[in-house]
């Protein structure tokens, strides 16, 4: 079941988002806090949340870029706090977790993250918090890790925009000893795991970033999700 909902960020502002339960759920289960793409809240972000409670976890999306004036405004902010490290759409992001976990359907000790390109950089800050038992991270920025959950990262190997970076994210989760599956897939390029549409995923394609969906990493890269969350959320 996906619904729109409305949650109280930082500041006493309320955001919408979207909470994706899994049909059935008869109990507090796992869940995740899923951070999308810089095209923001569209229908493939909302696909992967149905596809993800279909494996049994609830998936909050929270509208980061709901606070306006401008929606390109919005993402220069948050590019910004990925670079800092800080900023307001992390306090939105801890607000989003506390909801999250006090719904009836969750249990507040079993909650992961996911998120992709600028929601992967995100979902690594998050990994450093302590407050979350796992982190999925789609093609990242390069984020450094003072310490961090256990991660499950994926990369394309045609994406130039994050080219050595996976390698040394898996060192340095192996020098921490933090339990980790970073991959990077050769025939796949930056935001393989969903589809583009329209003009913008034709040009996409084209960048150097090779930004499209590429269905036989995309699908390995679900299996490995699935599997580091049932090992690490249960």
């Amino acid at each position: 079941m996906q619904t729109e909902v409305m949650f109280t960020a930082s500041g006493g502002t309320t955001l919408p988002g979207v909470l994706t339960v899994p049909d059935g759920a008869a109990g507090p289960g796992p869940a995740l806090v899923m951070i999308y793409e810089l095209f923001g809240m569209t229908d493939e972000m909302r696909r992967v949340a149905r596809d993800l409670a279909a494996d049994g976890y609830t998936v909050l999306i929270p509208d980061l870029f709901a606070r306006g004036p401008a929606k390109p405004i919005c993402v220069a902010r948050a590019l910004r706090t990925t670079l800092r490290g800080e900023g307001r759409e992390l306090d939105d992001l801890e607000a989003a977790r506390r909801w999250l976990a006090d719904r009836p359907e969750v249990d507040g000790d079993r909650i992961g993250t996911i998120g992709f390109c600028l929601g992967g950089s995100f979902a690594l800050l998050l990994a450093r918090t302590g407050r979350y038992k796992v982190s999925a991270p789609f093609y990242s920025g390069r984020i450094d890790l003072p310490r961090s959950c256990p991660v499950v990262a994926s990369f394309g190997g045609k994406d130039l925009s994050t080219r050595g970076y996976p390698e040394r994210l898996d060192a340095r989760l192996q020098a921490m000893d933090v339990p980790h599956d970073v991959v990077t897939y050769p025939d796949a390029g930056h935001s393989f795991f969903t589809r583009t549409p329209g003009v913008m995923g034709t040009v996409a394609a084209r960048l150097p970033i090779h930004a499209e969906y590429h269905a036989p990493s995309a699908e390995d890269a679900h299996r490995r999700i699935v599997a580091f969350f049932r090992e690490h959320l249960g």
